[in-house]
Parts: C-alpha cells; structure tokens; sequence
C-alpha cells in the first residue's frame, strides 16, 4: 500500500519515511501543504495521506475538508499529526474530516497500529466497492430481461439489437446468470412424448404378437 507522507519538519518526515520503508509500505513525501495536495491529484492517489496540521500552503486541516469534497479523494484515509494535544484540536482535526489523529513526539508501536488499522479500512472499502460493483453489473443484467424481446411467432428465437436472431437460451444465457436444465412439462408430455411411447409400444406388439 502506498502512503503519502506530508510534514515541513524534514527530521520527522525522514523518520516516518525510514519507518515506513522498514513496514514494507510504499511512500511519497511532501515537505509542504501545497505539493501533498498536488501528489493527491494524481490519477492513482495514494489510499492514505499522513499529514502534519501546521505546513506552509496549506495545513493538513485544509487538506481534509478539500479531500472530503473532492469526488475521487472522499475515501482517503487521512491521519493528522501535531503537537496540540488540546480536546478541542483533536475535535477539530476529526472535524476536519480526518480518520485518526497522532501527537507528537509519535510513537513508533502507535504510529505502526494505527496505519494498520487504516489499511484494514481501506481493504474492506476497497472489497465492498468491488461488492457493489459486481451488484450493479447483475442488476443491469436483469434489466436487460425486463424490456420488451422481439420474439418470432413460430421458431421462438430473440431478435438482438444487430438484428441477427438468437435461439431463446442462447439469448436467455448471454444476459443474465441464469442456466438451463432441460425437462419436460405435463403438457409437452401428453401432446409429444406419450404419443411416441404409445406408438413405439404398439410396434413392439405387433413385431412381438404374444
């Protein structure tokens, strides 16, 4: 996973790059408000920005409410790091719209489980949004069988939007989850099927007369 690491402080940001190169986690770093908010701007963002609050440009509370309302950052996993320690620096900072807040001087055991927990989040996010879109492609399936089908009077094939035509399963198969498991109904039975078994009775009889 790919971490965006932003802080003017170059000590701490160093750190927390070393650190999170030893965890095994990709990073970017930024050494101001401004260049983490561009790094967040990339096509493929980083899934979770560590931010201090106080850095030239723009502060990592700044970051949070444009992250919040930008379309495609709206999930970023977002920590504020900072040396306010004050109840109500931490409301503001959750206010803000960030996930987790650390004071300063971090904490390597913390700083390590609460990205983890990050991540978890974002997996699950990530699996429930794959979830969602699976759903939405079978529900666009079956609203694909909810239109009127031209269908032909005699041989029962399906016109398809080129114009070629498609026998019923086939067409039934390609649209929708759905399978086939071929019976006989009662009334196909005694029109087609007993007729035949009557009849191939009645040769057997006369070829076997008893």
């Amino acid at each position: 996973m790919k971490i965006l690491i932003a802080d003017d402080d170059s000590i701490i940001r160093e750190l927390m790059l070393a650190l999170l190169k030893k965890w095994e986690y990709n990073t970017l770093e930024a050494s101001n408000g401004h260049e983490a908010w561009k790094l967040l701007q990339h096509p493929e963002p980083p899934p979770m920005a560590i931010l201090d609050w106080m850095m030239p440009g723009m502060s990592g509370l700044e970051i949070c409410r444009q992250a919040r309302a930008h379309p495609t950052l709206s999930a970023l996993y977002i920590v504020i790091v900072t040396a306010r320690e004050a109840s109500h620096d931490v409301l503001a900072g959750f206010e803000a719209g960030a996930d987790d807040y650390m004071v300063k001087p971090l904490n390597r055991e913390q700083l390590q489980a609460r990205i983890r927990v990050g991540e978890r989040i974002i997996n699950l996010q990530s699996k429930l949004a794959q979830r969602i879109r699976e759903l939405e492609q079978a529900l666009a399936q079956v609203k694909i069988l909810q239109g009127l089908l031209p269908i032909c009077s005699y041989c029962k094939r399906i016109r398809n939007d080129n114009q070629s035509w498609s026998e019923l399963e086939q067409y039934v198969s390609k649209h929708s989850q759905a399978q086939f498991s071929h019976t006989i109904c009662p009334g196909c039975y005694q029109t087609y099927v007993k007729p035949e078994l009557d009849a191939l009775r009645q040769y057997k009889n006369k070829k076997n007369p008893e």
